[in-house]
């Protein structure tokens, strides 16, 4: 630094001196601090902002399990919470998804920590052994179990863990259930009558539905598996818990801190958190099942007032039109201006991605005609495809229905099951559809034969049930 003249008896040689001595050492100070900066990133400064840090990969490889909250397939699509949320973020980021569905979560925190994949878009546990492997980052959770219960007029509920002696619960045999209510029972001084049904014959969802139509009082499920079927029976209670609370979190290597910091900084800003508490009604709040809107007299000779179309466009495809009726009764009780949680629209309920498949213009679903005549065309597909696996017409006309309610797929994957565990791969009743109910569960879903993962087996057969019977009973009153 040059001192100009006319300063240069103002401040002394040894002050200036230490001034330069001082500014040196500052420098010096400030290179060793970016240095230290530095190695602490791994020899990269990451920023807030990731295209002025590490840019993020054209495409995100993406591990989740099949489950009814994370990954499934429903009508073709994929869905679930965590998988929904994702592609949010990489819809925002302009950047692609490759989705691997892995067979449990000890090989997803494997494949992590391979480099196989970049993310985990599950519910990790954050305990001591997974914290050395994985950081977590994206939508925190706490899981815990809770209690099943009936909500019932003039019966009080349970609201204490004490009130629990001398009642009868139903859990499935070595189950992690089970193992809490054993210790519960422990720490209650015994009373607490613990019933074990098998794992082959009873699934979780099982168990939820038959406390709502109460073939059993009690049971014990995931807090997270209990709001989602809370969503399919109104009737019951899921507010007490029974275990502590387990945090939980994505995760991304230790050495992939800058993906999670650009996950958390997203989901930070306050667009992406609307679209996660949007995503948290659709599949934890939002009810699943149609309320009834229209009653049906057959006593009047008719079905609803759309029974010219039923006729005119079943006709088209060689279909009974009081099939095809019962199908929108079942779908939507007649009501063309409902939309499903999942997005379906119309009388027949049918995707807007479908829509487009089969010619129409989704945006014109709440049409009945549009809705009719593409439910037409998508049932003469489903029933060309699946009449080479079931040759008898009429057999094959339940494995059509089963297959417009939840996807083609899943009807595949159950009639490799029904080959496997020697079922009648031709009849639906008693083995196809007990194959598809298995689809629930994660021993058989995940089974190598299945290619399709989870699917609510329970909600398809009950659909394919409740369309037939209202179809047998209306050829009992309606002239075809």
């Amino acid at each position: 630094m040059k001192i100009p003249d006319r300063l240069k008896n103002v401040f002394p040689a040894k002050w200036l001196q230490h001034r330069r001595t001082v500014a040196g050492l500052a420098v010096a100070g400030l290179i060793v601090l970016l240095i230290l900066i530095c190695r602490g990133c791994s020899g990269k400064i990451h920023l807030h902002r990731e295209n002025e840090s590490h840019p993020l990969p054209d495409t995100l490889r993406v591990a989740t399990l099949n489950s009814p909250t994370s990954y499934f397939i429903y009508k073709e699509e994929q869905m679930g919470y965590d998988y929904s949320l994702i592609k949010a973020f990489a819809k925002d980021k302009d950047i692609a998804l490759d989705i691997r569905v892995a067979p449990n979560l000890q090989d997803m925190i494997e494949w992590l920590d391979s480099g196989y994949v970049d993310l985990i878009a599950y519910e990790v546990p954050m305990t001591a052994e997974n914290k050395a492997s994985v950081v977590a980052c994206g939508p925190r959770s706490e899981s815990f179990q809770v209690l099943v219960q009936p909500r019932k007029k003039n019966q009080p509920l349970i609201t204490d863990e004490t009130q629990l002696v001398g009642r009868d619960i139903y859990v499935e045999g070595d189950s992690k259930y089970y193992h809490r209510l054993v210790n519960l029972d422990n720490e209650l001084g015994g009373g607490v009558n613990i019933h074990i049904v098998e794992r082959d014959t009873i699934i979780t969802e099982d168990l939820i539905r038959m406390v709502s139509t109460g073939e059993i009082p009690l049971t014990v499920v995931d807090n997270n598996i209990a709001l989602i079927n809370r969503t399919y029976y109104s009737d019951i209670d899921v507010s007490l818990p029974l275990s502590f609370p387990q945090r939980s979190a994505w995760g991304v290597a230790p050495s992939d801190q800058w993906l999670a910091d650009s996950i958390d900084s997203w989901l930070s800003l306050e667009e992406p958190r609307h679209a996660q508490s949007v995503l948290m009604k659709r599949y934890f709040e939002l009810s699943k099942v149609a309320k009834p809107t229209f009653q049906i007299d057959f006593t009047k000779g008719n079905i609803s007032p759309y029974d010219n179309l039923f006729r005119q466009y079943a006709d088209s495809i060689g279909y009974d039109w009081r099939l095809l009726a019962a199908q929108g009764y079942a779908e939507s009780r007649f009501d063309s201006s409902l939309t499903s949680w999942a997005g379906a629209k119309g009388i027949m309920q049918i995707m807007p991605r479908t829509a487009r498949a089969y010619g129409s213009d989704p945006d014109r679903l709440e049409d009945p005609e549009v809705s009719i005549v593409t439910a037409t065309r998508m049932l003469a597909d489903l029933r060309g495809k699946l009449s080479r696996h079931v040759p008898d017409s009429a057999e094959c006309a339940k494995f059509v229905l089963g297959a417009y309610n939840c996807g083609i797929a899943h009807i595949y994957d159950a009639l490799a099951l029904a080959r496997k565990y020697e079922y009648d791969p031709h009849v639906w009743d008693g083995n196809v559809a007990e194959c598809m109910i298995l689809k629930s569960n994660p021993e058989y879903y995940n089974d190598p034969v299945c290619k399709y993962g989870y699917a609510r087996g329970l909600q398809t057969t009950a659909y394919v049930r409740k369309v037939m019977d209202f179809y047998e009973t209306a050829i009992e009153y309606i002239p075809k």
